[in-house]
């Protein structure tokens, strides 16, 4: 598939999660990262968002133990809160 096709879906699917706080988590992530992503780390976020929101913002706060297949570069960059658009 081509890179461009996939990540507009990556970004549709991180953004319309089901819940507000989702979206901005989940969402507001991929906008801040997913354009530098390779072909391996855009596969793991695929897999990723087939998870619950609530494990996903679980293993991102920290409330949760995070499966050993998801913990790298991802879970990492995804655990720095610096990145949830706020409206002013």
């Amino acid at each position: 598939m081509d890179r461009d096709i996939r990540l507009k879906r990556l970004r549709f699917r991180a953004w319309h999660r089901g819940t507000k706080e989702a979206d901005l988590l989940i969402g507001g992530f991929f906008d801040a990262a997913g354009d530098g992503w390779a072909d391996a780390e855009m596969t793991l976020f695929e897999e990723l968002l087939e998870e619950q929101d609530v494990d996903i913002m679980a293993w991102a706060i920290g409330t949760d133990v995070c499966p050993a297949r998801y913990e790298g570069s991802i879970m990492e960059a995804l655990r720095v809160l610096n990145y949830v658009p706020i409206a002013r």
